[in-house]
């Protein structure tokens, strides 16, 4: 009788375990999710959402650490997607990590006011800014994706973000 009851309970135990293994996603499949939520985001590489890029974003989102409503430069579009592609409901981007921006923009330099001090080169997450030391910078429009880590560390205001030119890199990052 307790033999009976012992080997149930191993079963039972075994059982269990294996369901919990069987829960986990694979190292393929969690690679798989993971690249499919980093497509969907608008790679910015910002930083609002608490990570220090959209993959380690999208690597936190598939494994369950962070939510689909971080993403301010994505949008309602960008988290509705990643909420279908996760299967979960939709929502709306938690306004504790930035405003969803309007339209797309883009910094721009007032170069005669640039010192070249280089620290705007050194912030910028997608070398979208030009320029040597001591020289006056440029923004290539194109590359900038609006993040605005380039305005904090000019020590002379000289950076502001306007309205991008509508053209196929803008169209990308407004979702159109």
């Amino acid at each position: 009788m307790i033999a009976a009851v012992l080997v149930t309970a191993t079963l039972a135990a075994l059982m269990g375990l294996a369901l919990t293994l069987a829960e986990r996603p694979t190292p393929r499949r969690e690679a798989l999710l993971i690249e499919g939520l980093n497509d969907l985001l608008p790679q910015t590489q910002c930083g609002r959402c608490t990570f220090s890029g959209c993959r380690p974003y999208a690597t936190a989102i598939a494994r369950g650490e962070a939510g689909i409503d971080q993403c301010p430069p994505g949008g309602e579009r960008t988290a509705h997607a990643l909420a279908r592609f996760m299967g979960v409901a939709p929502r709306p981007v938690d306004p504790r990590f930035g405003q969803v921006p309007a339209t797309p923009a883009v910094a721009w330099i007032d170069e005669p006011a640039c010192i070249g001090c280089t620290k705007c080169i050194q912030a910028c997450p997608v070398d979208a800014i030009v320029g040597a030391s001591r020289y006056m910078h440029t923004v290539i429009a194109a590359q900038c994706t609006g993040c605005e880590l380039c305005i904090a560390p000019c020590p002379v205001d000289c950076i502001e973000m306007r309205p991008a030119p509508f053209d196929l890199a803008t169209a990308r990052i407004a979702g159109r």
